[in-house]
């Protein structure tokens, strides 16, 4: 032991509020367990989103011919990313404030080819999205929840398993009587990515010259029950998901669990934030992206024009004799917050951390001035000027927060989106809820942390 000790500050955000803020906290973590328990893939996610933006009064942009203060706009992209605008009495050249997270979360993906019989079994083969314990997905009830495009057009989405009258999937593991060579392995090599297959079906047809009879049953059972066959795979999004619903965690009830935390608890934060404003002074906008947990490529993750795009759509609307370097005016003087889940202090896993730079469950939204890894690499590492602006914010909001990084310097590291919005040369710091077992089925986040997360936001919308 160096014989540091933990941040001074460090004291659990509950004790600093009131009744009225601890029932608020409750009564939000609630609301938050169910918006989780159905936003299982992005695309559910931004259509909760979406249904909330409509019920509190936001409009699609694309309808819009001009905007005002006050307004309230939305613009969906693919089905998997979305951003919220509501505009501000300030000039939009002065720039936006932006809150930033990602609606993706770790899962499998069933592959374009994806079912085959073996052994009088009928299997569908995986892709694992993102960084993934993969032992972790074994021996537990998994769902199924997308979309399948059929060839004409037809969209047909698919959720199994949620019910309790559903059918569930699984992928078995091997016992332990037989298993002394794998548990001899590294953990990263106990299970391979091959080896990630659903189970789904076990009864065969009865037609005797079909050769593969199981296959054939499950196939039977998708056309007649959705309208899919073999081929219609090619042109589907369907991912195995954790077939459970968030639940309470702790006799106190304290903290919510759950599957996708990182990084629905900011979606949902953000977007709570966001719909309790009404005119504030810079334009707000919260936005939600999608492939963050595969490096932010393609056209719906952060690397893409999404944003850049909706903005130009504000401003066309909203800025008289609006051109391009307008537009680059009002991205470079923006702030935002990547709104990003950060890993709290394990006690069970103490060596991992640096005391004394640890976000800790239950004690504030945390503000993570660089991620990256190995002497910061990727990191966006925020200036101190705006730290300070901030904390100034938070301090003047009455936001408890504390500071923290993700781990010891070369344990690992991570990344977030703001690299990415810092690249348009808006100021950028990474803000969101602590969790304990980030990425696997069932991630851990205080409510207190929550709360505090969606009162940041809504802080840093009005400055």
């Amino acid at each position: 032991m160096t014989g540091l000790k933990e941040q001074p500050d460090s004291v659990p955000a509950w004790t600093k509020l009131n009744a009225q803020e601890k029932q608020a906290a409750m009564d939000l973590a609630e609301d938050y367990r169910q918006f989780l328990s159905k936003a299982k893939t992005e695309r559910e996610t931004i259509e909760l989103a979406a249904a909330a933006a409509r019920d509190g009064g936001f409009s699609e942009l694309e309808q819009k011919e001009n905007i005002k203060a006050g307004d309230r706009v939305f613009s969906i992209w693919r089905g998997k990313c979305m951003a919220m605008a509501v505009a501000g009495s300030e000039p939009l050249e002065e720039g936006l404030n932006i809150v930033g997270a990602h609606a993706d979360s770790p899962r499998l993906d069933l592959k374009p080819r994806p079912l085959y019989e073996e052994e009088n079994l009928a299997l569908l083969k995986t892709h694992y999205y993102g960084g993934i314990k993969k032992y972790q997905w074994v021996s537990i009830p998994l769902a199924l929840h997308g979309v399948v495009v059929k060839e004409d057009g037809r969209v047909i989405k698919i959720v199994i398993g949620e019910k309790e009258t559903e059918p569930v999937f699984t992928i078995t593991d091997l016992l332990p009587h037989l298993a002394r060579e794998q548990m001899e392995k590294k953990m990263t090599e106990g299970i391979k990515g091959e080896g990630l297959n659903l189970l789904v079906g076990g009864i065969p047809v009865g037609e005797a010259e079909i050769k593969e009879k199981i296959k054939q049953h499950v196939l039977n059972y998708l056309e007649q029950k959705y309208g899919i066959r073999d081929d219609d795979f090619i042109s589907a999004e369907i991912e195995a998901v954790p077939a459970w619903p968030a639940r309470d965690v702790g006799l106190d009830r304290s903290m919510i669990g759950g599957y996708g935390q990182d990084d629905r608890v900011c979606v949902f934060a953000a977007l709570k934030a966001i719909m309790e404003l009404t005119v504030p002074s810079q334009t707000a906008v919260a936005l939600f992206v999608d492939k963050e947990e595969i490096g932010s490529t393609g056209n719906t993750g952060m690397y893409s024009t999404f944003l850049t795009n909706f903005v130009a759509e504000l401003a066309a609307r909203s800025v008289p004799g609006y051109n391009e370097l307008i537009l680059r005016r009002i991205m470079a003087r923006s702030r935002a917050l990547s709104a990003d889940v950060n890993a709290g202090f394990d006690p069970n896993y103490p060596d991992v951390m640096d005391k004394l730079n640890t976000a800790r469950l239950g004690h504030g939204v945390v503000v993570t001035k660089y991620t990256g890894a190995g002497g910061k690499k990727g990191a966006n590492d925020a200036h101190a000027e705006f730290l300070g602006q901030v904390r100034r914010v938070f301090n003047r909001h009455g936001v408890i927060w504390q500071s923290g990084l993700l781990g010891k310097v070369d344990q690992g590291g991570g990344g977030t989106i703001a690299y990415l919005l810092a690249m348009h040369g808006m100021d950028v710091v990474d803000c969101g809820v602590a969790l304990l077992g980030m990425h696997s089925p069932f991630e851990v986040a205080h409510k207190a942390d929550i709360y505090m997360a969606y009162r940041a936001y809504k802080a840093f919308y009005e400055g």
